[in-house]
């Protein structure tokens, strides 16, 4: 990552921090859901053999249905995590809950790679896997908000939407990586093999990153702008309390912004690989390369749309995808039916559009907020949404499909998730420069510049 410095913090000072510290805090914002996606990916990708670890029965679509249906549980308990979370990062800063949330989601991966299965222990194995899955879901409620607060509130204003687009960067690595272990596994291992001991390895794995990112957050200190808040001794008291008596609007915006990236997030890449090979009828591998190359070329759409929100604005940006995503969806998946060949260029199309959105939302959702209650209104907004529709995305267009038939389902469900991002979008006004505190954070503090994000 390029250097950063002489430009300007959030409050208008200038920004002396050099290149490694600004490294330290990206790589603190995003190593975290980095872990995260890297184990929802594995789980998403190994749903077949964890159906069959924890959930035998000869109907395959029973236990498909089983295991996708604790991936939606899992999302459900992302509210409860979000209303502990966020108002603790409020309180006592930005850095004590990204340290506390992935510890407790490292523990919960660590459990479920270790877990016996049902032939082992019965009804027990299903139970026990609903439980960490409940303790991840219930971390994962925290992690967003403390990540994107941190990062936005590190960045210097006029190129905070590509250091925040890191976080999504790392996002995406975690999906690149679950996807390859899973590549990996699902060609050096016959079925057998994957069923017995394979499917443990991603789980694994994921444990020991986890603490190497709780050392790294451990060690950072917390944002300029929490530290202004400690110093001028306006740290609230009830920051959600604050949230619902001033800022419902911001909250209902930011889910729009938000509703727009969960649903393609997790169609394009978590459910579309389950798509192909059930309803496409490619192979597994073919599959799981296609979700490894969108990956790719996320990871480097993503942060030069950050960079492009920064110079033109974070609104053109995020309209021009959700339009694109509203007019494309169903026709995506029309060309997909045509072959592989189509599946590629309409999965490539889908990918491009969400990394204009990933690039976006989490630094707009982030501006409008006010530093005082920015954690809160990050994570609830983030996590109810998500538990609405990401975790559900696989379980409902597995039923939709199932009950009418036809495999264009996901379209039209992507274009209204596209409406709802295009009308938050458009009642927002531009943030993209404008400072993080305002004057409510710190009365007393001249804090220029600003412009309210409501229309």
């Amino acid at each position: 990552m390029p250097a950063l410095d002489n430009d300007l913090r959030t409050d208008g000072t200038p920004v002396t921090a050099d290149a490694v510290a600004l490294r330290r805090s990206v790589a603190a914002g995003a190593i975290g859901v980095f872990v995260h996606w890297f184990d929802w990916a594995a789980y998403a990708y190994l749903a077949g053999t964890v159906a069959d670890v924890f959930f035998p029965t000869d109907d395959g679509t029973t236990g498909l249905l089983a295991v996708f249906g604790v991936f939606a549980v899992s999302f459900g308990i992302r509210p409860i995590g979000a209303m502990v979370f966020g108002p603790l990062g409020d309180r006592i800063g930005r850095k004590r809950t990204l340290s506390l949330v992935i510890f407790m989601m490292s523990g919960a991966t660590l459990v479920i790679g270790l877990l016996p299965g049902y032939a082992s222990i019965g009804i027990t194995a299903p139970v026990l896997l609903v439980v960490a899955r409940l303790v991840q879901g219930f971390a994962a409620g925290g992690e967003f908000g403390s990540a994107a607060s941190f990062l936005a509130e590190s960045a210097p204003r006029r190129r905070r939407g590509f250091g925040v687009s890191w976080l999504e960067v790392g996002s995406l690595l975690g999906f690149l990586a679950g996807s390859f272990v899973f590549l990996l596994l699902s060609t050096g291992l016959d079925d057998d093999q994957l069923t017995s001991w394979g499917w443990r390895v991603p789980f694994l794995v994921a444990a020991p990153l986890g603490v190497i990112g709780y050392i790294i957050r451990n060690k950072i200190e917390d944002t300029p702008e929490y530290r202004a808040l400690e110093a001028n001794d306006t740290v609230p008291r009830s920051p959600v309390r604050d949230l619902i008596r001033s800022h419902k609007r911001e909250m209902f915006q930011a889910a729009g912004l938000m509703t727009a990236m969960h649903v393609p997030f997790y169609a394009v890449l978590t459910y579309l690989v389950t798509y192909e090979t059930d309803h496409l009828g490619h192979s597994a591998d073919s599959a799981a390369l296609l979700s490894t190359v969108i990956s790719l070329l996320g990871l480097v759409l993503v942060p030069l749309f950050g960079r492009l929100s920064d110079r033109v604005g974070r609104k053109p940006v995020f309209v021009g995808a959700t339009t694109a995503l509203l007019v494309l969806a169903t026709p995506a998946f029309w060309l997909m039916r045509t072959g592989l060949a189509g599946t590629w260029i309409a999965g490539l199309l889908l990918g491009a559009i969400l990394a204009a959105i990933l690039g976006t939302y989490a630094v707009w959702s982030a501006e409008i907020f006010p530093t005082r209650t920015r954690q809160s209104g990050l994570s609830i907004a983030y996590n109810i949404t998500a538990a609405l529709f990401a975790g559900t995305v696989p379980y409902l267009m597995t039923v939709l499909i199932s009950a009418t038939g036809s495999t264009l389902v996901p379209g039209p469900y992507l274009m209204v998730a596209a409406v709802g991002g295009l009308v938050a979008a458009l009642s927002l006004k531009e943030t993209a420069g404008n400072p993080l505190l305002r004057p409510e954070d710190v009365p007393d503090a001249p804090v220029e510049g600003h412009r309210t994000p409501s229309a």
